[in-house]
């Protein structure tokens, strides 16, 4: 097949590796025309993942992205995702990769692909690890059957094992919520709370993404899976993450911008916070720890934080 894979993050970047494996023809698309030419002169990405071998991608710019293709990957960040949507040339149909939700309307980011077929990829899928070539597994969840089926089997391989779940809903609720959970878990290691607080806390983020997600018809059984369970524990647990490293950053003192700074790359966690809190308040489901992330991010004590959710009113599991 031939793909268009739209931005060049690590993700981006990882994922073209993806299909350079399966043999695919890629197009590359770039933020910038020194990203592009950088990697159509050297075969590397110069700012992220540089190691990866890209020889054989055509490197363009987002003005210059060709509409004879087979399908087009979207790995930008959400708040970027619906004015690149809807400026995709041609009718190829679009997997999209980001995690997370609409931050201007607080839609689900498929919803934001308009006259085209539309598939999400989501799960444990950590750019680092799958760059070096390391085994994973992740979930292609669309309406449309035969189109995921296609991308499976596109993508599949000895090293990338893909599933197929028609729960989009689910899948993509779960891709924003961990990364909130991420942010609550990172706190957690800045802070020095130990193991059992953390898995204490992602248990409880689990069954709080759950909730969520059963309110707007999602599968219980997707969050038991790898775009649910699977991606939250790599999220929360992961050096690589950086949602946790983030919440790590902010527990020892950085603003969320500094974090972001230092880091140097996406995180969106810190913008799905408030959209995520906003989408609860508006079907009426109870989130305490992402309603947590959001006060810090606002500027409420850490500590106090703690404090509060540990004092919450006992209930049932």
């Amino acid at each position: 097949m031939r793909f268009l894979v739209v931005g060049a993050g690590s993700w981006g970047t990882a994922f073209t590796r993806v299909l350079l494996d399966r043999r695919h023809d890629v197009v590359l698309a770039c933020h910038t025309e020194e990203q592009a030419c950088a990697i159509a002169e050297d075969g590397r990405n110069p700012r992220y993942l540089p190691a990866v071998d890209l020889r054989g991608v055509e490197a363009v710019t987002l003005e210059d992205m060709p509409g004879d293709v087979d399908a087009i990957v979207l790995a930008v960040p959400s708040r970027a995702f619906a004015g690149v949507a809807a400026s995709l040339p041609g009718d190829a149909p679009v997997l999209s990769l980001t995690k997370g939700l609409d931050p201007a309307t607080g839609e689900r980011l498929s919803t934001r692909v308009r006259g085209r077929g539309v598939a999400v990829l989501s799960g444990p899928n950590l750019a680092e690890e799958i760059a070096h070539g390391l085994p994973t597994a992740a979930v292609i969840a669309s309406e449309d059957g035969y189109l995921a089926g296609q991308l499976q089997h596109a993508v599949n391989s000895t090293l990338f094992r893909a599933y197929v779940n028609p729960d989009v809903v689910g899948v993509e609720l779960c891709a924003a919520a961990k990364n909130v959970i991420g942010l609550a878990s990172g706190a957690v290691d800045g802070l020095g709370l130990g193991d059992n607080g953390k898995a204490a806390l992602i248990t409880r983020g689990l069954a709080e993404m759950t909730r969520l997600g059963e309110a707007f018809g999602a599968r219980p059984e997707t969050f038991a899976g790898l775009a649910g369970m699977g991606d939250l524990i790599v999220t929360c647990w992961s050096l690589h993450g950086r949602n946790r490293r983030a919440g790590e950053l902010i527990a020892r003192g950085r603003s969320p911008e500094q974090a972001i700074a230092e880091i140097g790359q996406t995180v969106e966690g810190i913008t799905t916070a408030p959209v995520l809190r906003e989408l609860s308040q508006r079907v009426g489901v109870e989130l305490p720890i992402t309603e947590g992330v959001c006060a810090v991010l606002s500027g409420e004590s850490l500590s106090e934080l703690v404090s509060r959710l540990m004092g919450r009113q006992p209930t049932e599991e």
